[in-house]
C-alpha cells in the first residue's frame, strides 16, 4: 500500500526545474549572427553575450536546428510603432504571433545570413479560412531587394509611413508569404502592388516551401529599436550589422525542397 501511495505522489508532483528545462529547445543568436561581419570595435564580453531563443512553433521529429547546412535561416523582427505627439516614432519588438487591433502601426525588418533576393506576398485572411486578393507588396519601384548578412530590409521602408492595420469585416489577419531566392524573379517592378495569381503562388510554394520551425528571442518583446538597426535598414546602406549588434527577434529555420530558394508564411493576427 505504501508503494502505491508513493507512486501516486510521484505522478502528481510537478517535475523538478532541471527536468522541465530538458524539454525546452533553445538556440543562441550566434546561430544566426555568425554570418555577419566582425565588429571593428572591441566589445566587452557582457555586451556581446549570446541572446537565447525559445522554440515557439510545434516541435518537429527531426529538429531543423540540428540538421546542419541543409536548414536555411531568415531573421524577422516585427515592430509595433508608436508616434507620440511632437516626438519621433518609437518602434518596439513584438513576437510574430502577437495580436493587433485596428489602427495599430507596424513595420517589418527582414535579414538573411546568406545572399539572395527578397519578395513578400500579402493576402487578407478571413475567419472561414478563405483568402483575399494575392499581391506582391515588396519589392516596389525604388526598393532594393538584395539581401546579405548584416543588411536589414524594412517593409515599409523607413522613410515611408508604417503599415496601419485596417481589418475588413470577418478578417482575422494578413498572411505574409516571405520568399528568398538565389537569383531575381522575372517579375515587373511597379509603383504599386503587383497582383499574383493563385497558380503562380502555388508553383512557388511547391518549389520552395518546406518544414519550418520558429524561434523567439527571450526577453526581446518590448525592446526599442536602436539607431544601429535603423541605419542598417536605410536604402543608402549606411552600415551593416555586425555580430555584436542586435539580433532579430524571430529566427525561422526552413528546410526547403529546392536549394535555390525558400518560402514560409507569417500571419499577422487581428483581434477585435
Amino acid at each position: 500500500m505504501t508503494r502505491i501511495l508513493l507512486l501516486i505522489l510521484a505522478l502528481l508532483l510537478p517535475l523538478p526545474a532541471h527536468a522541465q528545462q530538458q524539454t525546452e529547445r533553445s538556440i543562441h543568436s550566434d546561430d544566426f549572427t555568425r554570418a555577419r561581419p566582425r565588429s571593428r570595435k572591441r566589445i566587452r564580453y557582457s555586451a556581446k553575450a549570446s541572446r537565447v531563443y525559445r522554440l515557439a512553433s510545434t516541435p518537429l521529429a527531426n529538429p531543423l536546428d540540428k540538421v546542419g547546412p541543409d536548414a536555411l535561416k531568415v531573421g524577422v523582427t516585427l515592430w509595433k510603432v508608436e508616434r507620440p505627439r511632437g516626438r519621433r516614432e518609437v518602434a518596439r519588438r513584438v513576437e510574430t504571433d502577437a495580436k493587433f487591433r485596428e489602427g495599430d502601426l507596424l513595420r517589418l525588418s527582414i535579414e538573411s545570413p546568406r545572399a539572395g533576393y527578397l519578395y513578400v506576398v500579402d493576402r487578407d485572411w478571413f475567419n472561414n479560412g478563405s483568402a483575399g486578393e494575392t499581391n506582391l507588396i515588396f519589392p516596389l519601384r525604388g526598393d532594393d531587394n538584395r539581401l546579405q548578412a548584416g543588411k536589414l530590409i524594412d517593409i515599409p521602408a523607413g522613410d515611408q509611413a508604417p503599415f496601419m492595420t485596417k481589418p475588413k469585416p470577418d478578417q482575422v489577419g494578413e498572411m505574409l508569404t516571405i520568399i528568398v531566392t538565389s537569383s531575381p524573379l522575372a517579375l515587373p517592378v511597379l509603383q504599386d502592388t503587383l497582383p499574383i495569381s493563385n497558380d503562380q503562388l502555388a508553383e512557388w510554394e511547391k518549389k520552395w516551401s518546406g518544414l519550418t520551425e520558429r524561434f523567439e528571442m527571450k526577453g526581446g518583446p518590448g525592446q526599442t529599436r536602436t539607431i544601429i538597426e535603423q541605419q542598417a535598414a536605410t536604402r543608402r546602406g549606411i552600415r551593416q550589422l555586425t555580430r555584436d549588434d542586435p539580433a532579430p527577434q524571430t529566427i525561422y529555420f526552413i528546410s526547403p525542397k529546392s536549394s535555390d530558394g525558400l518560402l514560409f508564411n507569417l500571419m499577422l493576427s487581428y483581434e477585435r
